[in-house]
């Protein structure tokens, strides 16, 4: 089946072009925000709290985001939630233009800019089926994916390079542009009105949804290694890493080494695509552990060629790690329930991120940066460990289809073994 047929439905096409400008906004964003509060205070202190606010603010309203996507259009949250980061990022900008941007300020706009992203991600993701038939779904999302991967190739590295050349605050300024462009994108998007099922509460939702999650402890250790990882890789990234950039190979360069991570996603999804082991789940949650080569290259060897060398290997590991994930979910989890489980499995992902980019600038502050950086691979490698001691995600095998078959999640397996 040809990539170019999502392309010839209207709404996917305008959906895709919002979706990679958003992507391409959100990735300018963290760049331009870190280097415009290191030039007001040169605190990574600061600087964690800046970006953690916004994650903090991110994870307490994700739940109710995939609420709100289940009972209003899904377009219009989208047109609402890019205008609306297109204004926190306009003040920004204006703030740091005009001389009177403060931290008390930014962090109450970084909140802002958290609680908006937390209604725009679960209305994005649900939308594609809306928009394709049913046939269409996987070149579509294989479309959204790779739209999504250039989106935040350039804006790493446009980041970058827009706060060295132009400014960090004339950089977030061309940010709430595009942020504005992805929202008009979205108004192309016309669709036909859901037909609801019955209503039902949304607490008794949420309940049904964290008896699924936690029915099957593969699912929740993984969550819980997401947890440690993802806060050690945020705070490692946003706090850390500009700091150490500025000190080493430049605001610019740093772009560049960030947008190389995505780069390795883009090319491991291509991998994924073609290789499909039998114990995908085991061989991807161990791949986590190369997330810890570009830590430790960040401590003790913070130069250009080997930074991006291994952050485009840690990029290319994750993505292994990613579709099998992915599918292992979609194989074993009803599908009725599946929405649900993925809200648990971000938020539980997510929960950990605002303690790590608010955590890493009094540590590196504290210990130095080259310890603190070493003592984050070593908590990847010892949550990857202990992971890979559960026999259930040591055993999980994929499903094959035989023909004839309908694709989609396939019935719960009852898996009774403990980790």
């Amino acid at each position: 089946m040809s990539l170019r047929e999502p392309l010839q439905h209207r709404s996917f096409r305008w959906l895709l072009a919002g979706r990679t400008g958003a992507e391409l906004a959100n990735a300018i964003a963290p760049v331009a925000l870190a280097f415009a509060v290191l030039d007001l205070t040169g605190s990574v202190v600061d600087l964690g709290l800046v970006v953690g606010v916004r994650s903090l603010a991110n994870v307490i309203l994700l739940l109710f985001g995939g609420v709100l996507a289940d009972r209003l259009p899904r377009a219009l949250i989208l047109q609402g939630t890019g205008l609306a980061a297109a204004v926190t990022q306009g003040l920004i900008a204006a703030s740091v233009i005009g001389g009177f941007a403060s931290i008390p300020l930014l962090l109450g706009l970084s909140a802002l800019n958290g609680a908006v992203s937390a209604m725009s991600l679960p209305a994005a993701a649900s939308l594609t089926p809306q928009t394709v038939p049913v046939a269409l779904l996987t070149p579509a999302n294989a479309l959204a994916r790779m739209g999504a991967n250039t989106g935040r190739i350039l804006g790493a590295a446009l980041g970058g390079m827009l706060a060295a050349g132009i400014g960090a605050g004339w950089a977030i300024a061309v940010d709430a542009g595009i942020f504005l462009l992805s929202a008009a994108g979205y108004r192309g998007v016309r669709i036909a009105a859901r037909v609801r099922s019955s209503p039902s509460h949304p607490l008794k939702d949420l309940v049904e949804g964290w008896r699924e999650f936690t029915a099957r402890s593969w699912v929740w250790i993984v969550v819980a290694q997401f947890t440690v990882v993802n806060a050690v890789i945020m705070g490692s990234h946003a706090v850390i890493g500009p700091k150490v950039a500025d000190d080493t190979v430049g605001r610019a360069a740093w772009g560049f080494i960030l947008a190389a991570e995505t780069l390795g996603a883009f090319v491991g999804g291509v991998l994924a695509a073609r290789w499909q082991p039998r114990r995908a789940l085991f061989i991807g949650v161990g791949m986590i552990a190369v997330e810890a080569v570009p830590l430790v290259t960040l401590a003790s060897a913070p130069s250009l060629i080997p930074l991006l060398a291994t952050m485009f290997l840690a990029g290319v590991a994750i993505e292994q790690f990613v579709v099998a994930w992915d599918v292992s979910l979609q194989e074993n989890i009803p599908e009725g329930k599946l929405a649900r489980v993925y809200s648990y499995d971000m938020l539980g992902s997510f929960i950990a991120m605002p303690i790590g980019e608010i955590a890493a600038g009094p540590l590196a502050d504290r210990f130095g940066a080259e310890a603190t950086l070493h003592a984050g691979a070593l908590l990847v490698l010892v949550s990857t460990a202990l992971a890979l001691c559960s026999r259930q995600i040591r055993s999980l095998t994929r499903r094959s289809l035989k023909p004839g078959d309908v694709t989609g999640p396939l019935p719960p397996t009852d898996h009774t073994h403990t980790p």
